[in-house]
């Protein structure tokens, strides 16, 4: 593969890789190093991911457009435009759009999750 520092060009929803996750859940991987990925990710009103940890992978979630609520070892953040929240290794998160509106935010994760997520059983 080649490295996106090889190769300069301008990403955006339009023409980055693109992946489903969830029942309606969109990503689009504007960076995708072993060392660090960004994506923008565009949840539905009402859907949610699983609870889940990281060994080693350190996140960051910025929202672009509506409320990430974010449950980060039983606390639970509203996130709104322009604020941002991280996710330390280890910690049991769960991202969930409980709002009437698509939500729309970037992730940064530190190293690159592949191989790193552990889900937990639904509860």
């Amino acid at each position: 593969m080649t490295s996106s520092v090889d190769a300069p060009l301008v990403l955006d929803s339009s023409n980055a890789p693109h992946y489903r996750w969830g029942a309606d859940c969109d990503g689009w991987r504007l960076l995708d190093e072993p060392g660090l990925s960004v994506i923008e990710e565009q949840v539905p009103p009402g859907a949610a991911e699983q609870r889940h940890h990281h060994a080693t992978s350190r996140q960051f979630f910025y929202v672009l457009d509506g409320v990430a609520t974010l449950e980060i070892d039983g606390t639970v953040l509203r996130i709104a435009v322009g604020q941002g929240a991280q996710v330390a290794p280890g910690q049991r998160h769960r991202l969930s759009n409980d709002e009437a509106k698509p939500l729309r935010f970037l992730l940064c994760s530190a190293p690159n999750t592949r191989g790193d997520r552990f889900d937990e059983a639904a509860q």
